[in-house]
């Protein structure tokens, strides 16, 4: 992972030193709320409804274990003990005092680590494929460029208060596993005819209430151009994109409103026009970062012919091996999920506790590092399949071994009305309903692979749209109700889930969910994903048992 230089150093403990001047002027009235607010925002401090919430950066979703047992530090000392980690690979602390703010500022800056641009209008936190580096299908990793675009975009003096936010997803890998049809700008790593590396570019991507895939305006662009033709993409943005209305403000709305061709040609015209001396990524440039890459000391090692022969003896290590491990692109080695979900547990938080033993076994299994999924879940990226056992034992004493991972319980879901301000609804009652409404590990088994997602209001954090099984949390009247959508999907060939009929009130969605799922079990073909029976069948398949469902149970 990156290092920081002295640069970065200096950098990071002098915007802490500002930040802390800034405080102190709110705290004694010298700044009022609306002065303070954008000084806050800029080193990501949010009022949500009973505290401030602090949003950390983890780029491109890796940490040593030494910044994750900083992390368990800061939620024991400063929280309530706990954090969330989110779909934007970040942690947030959810009950943090403004007269302390400065002070877990410092703390992250001592294990480099920060917390700005996760807030504001500009260029927030790049994300990737929880897998980059280590995925048996990957082209190339694409963290290198990843940071390449943090160190362009940090501070940039024309892109620090665009429009609106603006978030970018990379992948490297022939699956997409970073959404990036979701995003502002989503970027593939992929081969010419040649073999020369490249990028495929999607712009106009977003969720919220305006909820659009991404449009591809660049086949194949060489790698070597990535961040003149980012520049030019956003000038483009800043300079047309709405200022009138924060509804419209967004990119998404901006490509939709021109035309993906029409915004396509602009920035083209842009890129071909501006001053790109010395914005090339050369091949120094990018060696220099990707040297903070390098693949760990794999050992020679034997595959796990004992883990096949003690999941034969034991169904639960079996059921753990199917769900939460993964193929690695050194044969001997393997990727591990741990699911911070099921056993009711709040969707992605993670306590104190759980971060320090989770930074043990890291050490013990994994070069001392962990990966942060935009599923809201932890990976140890690097454990040698002999070692599978072990970690699984390991794992089970810290109740951590839950294999739920893609299952009905791998919910994906934002805090909600139980913490944030904008939330219209809460989320994680839901998620804990339908938890304990497919409590049975051997059905989730039966199953196989259904997500589902949810959101306490139309800004959709929790990517409703892009789930299996997608809900969205409303006020109407005064009262909650949740509305359910089918067919969502942010990997290859992305799509919105399509709204499946009127909302529901809180007792009845896991009730509802049950009966989508037993349609599926039903009616799907030997092998057919949840997804490809809700293209094949259409919703309406699903509409009656739903709804004729919940008017017996009302009878």
């Amino acid at each position: 992972m990156y290092r920081y230089d002295q640069l970065d150093r200096t950098f990071v403990a002098e915007r802490v030193r500002q930040f802390r001047d800034q405080v102190a002027r709110r705290l004694d009235g010298r700044l009022t709320e609306d002065e303070f607010k954008p000084l806050r925002l800029q080193n990501g401090l949010y009022l949500q409804l009973h505290a401030y919430m602090l949003r950390v950066a983890i780029p491109y979703g890796v940490l040593s274990s030494r910044q994750l047992r900083a992390l368990a530090a800061i939620a024991r000392t400063y929280d309530k003990g706990y954090g969330h980690y989110t779909t934007r690979q970040n942690i947030q602390f959810n009950w943090i005092r403004l007269d302390q703010a400065a002070d877990v500022l410092a703390a992250l800056a001592e294990v480099e680590m920060h917390a700005i641009q996760t807030s504001g209008n500009c260029v927030r936190n790049v994300t990737t494929d929880h897998l980059a580096g280590i995925a048996p299908d990957e082209i190339a990793d694409p963290r290198p460029y990843c940071e390449l675009l943090r160190q362009w975009s940090t501070l940039h003096p024309e892109f620090s208060f665009l429009p609106r936010k603006f978030k970018i997803a990379v992948t490297g890998a022939e699956a997409d596993r970073a959404a990036i049809a979701v995003h502002d700008i989503g970027l593939r790593l992929v081969l010419d005819a040649a073999g020369a590396v490249g990028f495929e570019v999607l712009v106009g991507g977003g969720l919220g209430r305006t909820p659009i895939l991404g449009s591809v305006i660049r086949r194949f662009l060489p790698a070597s151009d990535l961040l003149g033709y980012v520049e030019a993409i956003l000038r483009v943005y800043n300079r047309y994109g709405r200022r009138d209305n924060i509804y419209k403000a967004r990119i998404k709305i901006l490509v939709k409103a021109l035309g993906a061709e029409a915004f396509g040609r602009a920035v083209e015209a842009e890129w071909q026009a501006m001053d790109r001396d010395g914005m090339a990524i050369d091949a120094g440039m990018l060696d220099r970062v990707a040297t903070h890459f390098a693949p760990p000391a794999y050992a020679e090692l034997a595959d796990a012919a004992p883990e096949r022969a003690q999941a034969m003896r034991e169904p639960a290590f079996a059921r753990w091996l199917a769900r939460n491990v993964l193929p690695h692109r050194v044969p001997c080695y393997r990727a591990v999920m741990i699911a911070l979900k099921g056993g009711g547990a709040v969707p992605g938080d993670a306590t104190a506790e759980t971060m320090e033993r989770v930074a043990d076994l890291a050490e013990l299994f994994s070069f001392g590092e962990i990966r942060v999924t935009h599923t809201q879940n932890l990976v140890l990226g690097h454990v040698a399949a002999h070692d599978l056992a072990a970690l699984w034992h390991a794992l089970r004493v810290a109740g951590l071994a839950n294999p739920v991972v893609g299952t009905v319980t791998d919910i994906i879901a934002c805090p909600g009305l139980d913490y944030c301000a904008l939330a219209t609804a809460r989320a994680i009652p839901i998620a804990q309903a339908i938890d304990a409404a497919f409590a049975d590990v051997a059905e989730l088994h039966d199953i196989g692979d259904l997500r589902i997602n949810i959101s306490g209001c139309i800004n959709s954090c929790g990517h409703h749209h892009v789930g299996d099984i997608g809900i969205l949390g409303v006020d109407k009247r005064g009262q909650e109700v949740y509305q359910l959508t089918l067919g969502g999907s942010s990997a290859d060939e992305a799509s919105l889930g399509t709204i499946l009929g009127p909302s529901l009130p809180p007792d009845q969605v896991a009730g509802a969910v049950r009966r989508v799922v037993d349609v599926y079990m039903e009616r799907r073909e030997p092998g057919e994903s949840f997804l490809a029976l809700v293209r094949r069948l259409g919703v309406d398949a699903f509409k009656a048992r739903v709804y004729g469902g919940l008017e017996a149970h009302a009878a």
